[in-house]
């Protein structure tokens, strides 16, 4: 059953619930929408496509939609495959429809799928136009939100923001299609940062670039690629992104990190959570061997103060830790005090080398000195633990 964005704008997208990783490495057990849209104007205009793997149930929802309506243009925001892997069905389909993509975006297609469209292209660049009878469309260039050659559309006479990736989320619709159907913030916010944070939290400032641009524009609506629709309270979750690109913490909390080969370090994270409530902040442990990356690099992104506790393994960081923090230098975490405890049975050397990583993000200072640990923590430190305690709850205040 079609759902209608407005009268004359028809939602075609598609839940994908089989597929268990996003991207080949983001877990989403709630699945994923690959959202596309067709415009009924004086011209038909087709806003994207989905994926291969849910390619029936997208030809079907355009066959219905289209009726005995030829296809006039197809607007290409991003060339993932998850929005582009059936481009070529479609323009084999319909021959009549012209392509409106960036030159980026063309050279893409062509390296995807090694066929030559330019006779039906229409390259267009900041700024560029395209009337389609009541609706007027005007694209932005957004290069690094996520891929160089995205583009958005903005449609003047209703307040239409066709945002590619940006304002996406992780997340089956099941029937739903806007924001304000689902509980959005109690239950989906944690995947859209998931979402944020691992697809496109490298590239806070071209998100920056194209926030500026978008608040000069009346927007009542954005229709990303993936997720819902919003329709409502778009404020607030523009907010969300603006703080995200900036690296700014969302709560004023500690989240502590633990990579623990037999659960001492694990039990010297706990005791620090433990005193950092007495001191009336609030944190969250993570156990890094147990816990998905993907929501270790949200939870980085959402807190305040980071801790970063982990075993010397192999005269090295524990793997699982090793692989949080090279992940967070790769996506530019920036703005966070962080502290650190070390273990080691014999040779303490992962407080070290963590701090040779964690030092090289911008803006992010270290909290008190490294507390060592040989093997476990003993009631001979509880002292600097409480030290420890005490500078990470002065910074998350």
């Amino acid at each position: 059953m079609l759902r209608r964005v407005a009268d004359d704008l028809i939602y075609l997208g598609v839940d994908d619930v089989k597929t268990d990783l996003f991207e080949s490495v983001y877990p989403i057990p709630r699945g994923v929408t690959y959202n596309s849209y067709l415009l009924l104007d004086e011209k038909t205009v087709l806003f994207d496509t989905v994926d291969e793997r849910e390619k029936e149930a997208f030809f079907a929802n355009l066959s219905e939609a289209l009726g005995d309506r030829a296809l006039d243009y197809v607007i290409v925001h991003h060339m993932e495959p998850d929005h582009s892997g059936t481009l070529a069905r479609v323009l084999a389909d319909h021959p009549e429809a012209r392509v409106v993509m960036t030159k980026k975006a063309q050279a893409m297609f062509s390296q995807f799928f090694g066929l030559d469209i330019s006779s039906r292209v229409t390259a267009v660049g900041e700024g560029g136009t395209l009337s389609c009878g009541r609706h007027q469309l005007t694209f932005t260039l957004a290069p690094m939100v996520h891929w160089p050659e995205v583009m958005l559309s903005y449609e003047s006479t209703e307040g239409w923001l066709f945002s590619a990736d940006a304002f996406g989320t992780f997340g089956a619709l099941d029937g739903r299609l806007f924001a304000d159907e689902v509980p959005f913030e109690e239950e989906w916010l944690p995947d859209a940062r998931r979402y944020y944070a691992n697809i496109v939290g490298k590239y806070g400032t071209p998100v920056q670039n194209v926030l500026k641009k978008a608040a000069k524009l009346d927007i009542r609506k954005i229709l990303p690629l993936h997720g819902p629709v919003w329709r409502e309270n778009l404020s607030w979750f523009i907010g969300k992104y603006d703080q995200w690109s900036r690296y700014q913490a969302e709560d004023n909390e500690a989240v502590i990190f633990a990579g623990s080969v037999y659960g001492h370090t694990l039990d010297a994270a706990v005791r620090l959570s433990t005193m950092l409530s007495d001191l009336g902040i609030s944190s969250r442990v993570y156990d890094a061997a147990r816990t998905d990356l993907s929501d270790l690099v949200a939870e980085a992104f959402r807190a305040k103060v980071l801790v970063f506790a982990s075993s010397t393994y192999n005269n090295g960081i524990f793997t699982p830790m090793e692989h949080l923090l090279m992940d967070l230098k790769a996506h530019d975490l920036q703005n966070r005090p962080w502290a650190l405890i070390e273990n080691g049975t014999w040779a303490p050397n992962s407080g070290k080398l963590m701090e040779e990583i964690l030092s090289s993000l911008k803006n992010c200072p270290k909290l008190g000195d490294t507390l060592t640990i040989k093997s476990a923590i003993k009631p001979s430190q509880e002292e600097a633990l409480k030290a420890l305690a005490q500078a990470v709850a002065s910074a998350a205040e």
